[in-house]
């Protein structure tokens, strides 16, 4: 069998496997009245897909495994942290929205709106880990570019993973209630989870491109980066939590994504 033929079997099976997660957390959804259950399989369903690459898959076995295992770590982090965030909880925002601007709430719009745009996601971003089962072994200057991506998902999982905890802790603090966070990682970003995520899979995109054509796969972070800034991440956060007493206050001191030492605070008489 040849690249090419590998590569269709790979995306087909990741295609497939993703459906199959997608149709069960909609049943999950569904019963439980609360779609935001798609969060928990947003990692599942990339720990599927490499775990499908990994397996499938013919071109360098190190690189194969690399990716699997950094992304089932990524991937089970994320799981058991948005499993811990909503439960318990209702509706996320966001999905009662866009369903409000949808204007329907039927189960057609429900599955093509949330869980349809997820799973069509997950498989256009594991691109880069499909295309590199397929690849030869990494040689040369690509070694290089190749730890520079496992440095890249080292730095990503460490602001996600530190972000959230410290976002947790200072919830449980009743003595921060009403307060915003500004502390540890959160003082040099308004997003550490946002800006990790995005670093993970630039990360995974350099392991990728270690070798030839895998950086033809780059849609697939930037893309991923545009919907973390602008569509669906930290912007609608920020329309939120603008709202909140002390927030315009952090934005003026905070980068918005990129982390960098936070301004002097702003003190008023």
């Amino acid at each position: 069998m040849n690249a090419w033929s590998e590569f269709v079997l790979i995306t087909v099976s990741a295609v497939v496997l993703l459906a199959v997660i997608q149709a069960v957390t909609f049943a999950i959804g569904h019963r439980i009245g609360r779609y935001n259950v798609v969060d928990v399989s947003w990692g599942l369903g990339f720990v599927a897909v490499a775990a499908a690459s990994a397996l499938l898959g013919s071109g360098d076995v190190s690189r194969r495994f690399l990716l699997l295992v950094l992304v089932t770590v990524w991937g089970l982090r994320l799981t058991w942290h948005m499993y811990r965030k909503s439960l318990g909880k209702g509706e996320d925002p966001r999905y009662t929205d866009m369903l409000e601007r949808a204007g329907d709430h039927s189960i057609a719009t429900i599955i093509r709106k949330v869980f349809v745009t997820q799973g069509a996601a997950q498989w256009f971003v594991s691109l880069p880990i499909q295309v590199s089962a397929v690849l030869g072994p990494t040689r040369g200057f690509g070694t290089l570019v190749l730890w520079v991506g496992v440095a890249a998902w080292i730095v990503g999982v460490s602001f996600e993973a530190i972000g959230d905890l410290q976002l947790r802790r200072f919830k449980a603090d009743p003595a921060n209630r009403g307060r915003i966070m500004d502390r540890g990682l959160w003082a040099w970003t308004r997003h550490p989870n946002y800006f990790g995520d995005a670093t993970v899979w630039w990360g995974v995109w350099l392991i990728a491109a270690s070798v030839w054509p895998g950086a033809v796969t780059v849609a697939s972070p930037a893309i991923m980066t545009y919907f973390l800034v602008y569509a669906t991440g930290a912007r609608l956060l920020e329309q939120s939590m603008s709202k909140r007493p002390g927030y315009p206050e952090y934005q003026q001191r905070t980068s918005y994504f990129l982390p960098r030492p936070p301004r002097s605070r702003v003190h008023r008489r």
